[in-house]
């Protein structure tokens, strides 16, 4: 399952610094504008201890851990919407993701230019919140032309409806509301699905703060950011030193951990950014597990144990009969396979059943 969340921002506001950390790339990062002008994508892993503990249980010759995509997106700057800055390229890699983590900057910094030339976290989302806007009026302002005619004269409900829709779209955006912030039926989020507009997208605010920000755990405008992103959007703001994500990099994972604890943080910024945007896009883990292989398998919240078999392959979703499963939690209090068949805990489960972050599944199929 491929979803991608785009790591925007204005330029220098350590956007590529922290996608550099993410992935572990070389992507060319400089203190000026521009600096990344094609998108760059990079896969990471998703941290999850319960894949350590199958690991030391089962002892598989292959561990796999499930992944999740970033997309580096250049800079934008006040104008992007009518091409300044590269910004027409820049707008078409964002309506490619899934979601949208806005890195912002919250830290002072005299050596490192700020293309506003002063800190403003508020200032600096809603010039990229108007330039996603103006973008995502034009878009439907075009398609609205085409049928707004014909809606009025004819008497066909389809596009009736459709111009209904446009026109709650156009009046939204024409108020410099994002399309995220108003309340969309089934119906309508199905229409302007193929539109891919991209103030429709959910969206997660990253707060780049210093590295002695990052140890007192706060400053004003970390306070202005997460204030906006609650009232706003009621957005999650994950805080991050990307000069510290950056050093971490470099680092095994013993001297990570107690780099981390002299910070007094628990887990890194990447891992909070990578897990927020997991949840933001509703994904959720199931496991499969044996002495071959332990794996673990991205799902969409609500989907079917049919569909999420059809994730690790088509027969198994064609030829679905039932699936084998025991959840994490009785595997980890049982200590063993063999322990959770005996405690009565291991189930079958139908075609009807919703699968749960967690399961440990084993499909039975037929084709």
């Amino acid at each position: 399952m491929s979803l991608t969340a785009g790591i925007v921002g204005l330029p220098n506001v350590g956007k590529s610094t922290l996608f550099n950390a993410i992935t572990k790339k070389n992507i060319l990062a400089a203190n000026y504008p521009f600096a990344t002008i094609d998108p760059n994508v990079g896969v990471v892993i998703v941290p999850d201890e319960r894949l350590d503990y199958l690991n030391g249980l089962y002892k598989p010759k292959s561990l796999v851990p499930t992944t999740f995509e970033f997309t580096d997106i250049a800079g934008l700057v006040k104008g992007a919407s009518n091409g300044e800055g590269l910004g027409n390229k820049f707008l078409s890699h964002i309506r490619e993701v899934d979601a949208v983590c806005e890195v912002v900057r919250c830290f002072e910094n005299n050596d490192i230019i700020h293309v506003e030339n002063a800190v403003d976290p508020v200032r600096d989302i809603e010039i990229i919140e108007v330039e996603l806007i103006l973008a995502d009026l034009e878009v439907v302002e075009n398609r609205f032309n085409k049928i707004g005619k014909k809606a009025s004269l004819s008497k066909d409900k389809e596009i009736q409806k459709e111009a209904a829709i446009l026109t709650k779209l156009k009046e939204t955006l024409e108020q410099n509301i994002p399309i995220r912030r108003i309340e969309l039926t089934d119906d309508e989020k199905l229409y302007i699905k193929p539109f891919n507009l991209l103030t429709s997208k959910p969206i997660i605010y990253v707060a780049n703060v210093s590295e002695d920000d990052l140890l007192v755990g706060d400053n004003k405008y970390l306070e202005e950011l997460k204030r906006y992103a609650f009232q706003k959007d009621n957005a999650e703001v994950v805080v991050i030193c990307a000069k510290v994500e950056s050093d971490l990099c470099d680092m095994d994972k013993d001297e990570k951990n107690m780099f981390l604890s002299e910070l007094g943080v628990s887990e890194s910024g990447i891992d909070k950014l990578i897990k927020a945007s997991y949840k933001l896009l509703g994904l959720k883990t199931f496991f499969t597990a044996g002495e071959d292989e332990c794996r673990a398998w991205t799902f969409k919240d609500g989907m079917k144990a049919p569909q999420c078999a059809g994730i690790i392959h088509t027969d198994f979703e064609r030829g679905f009969i039932k699936a084998e499963i025991m959840s994490y939690e009785d595997l980890k209090q049982n200590g063993s396979e063999k322990a959770v068949k005996e405690a009565g805990r291991m189930r079958l489960e139908g075609k009807e059943y919703i699968m749960q972050d967690g399961d440990i599944c084993y499909f039975r199929f037929n084709v």
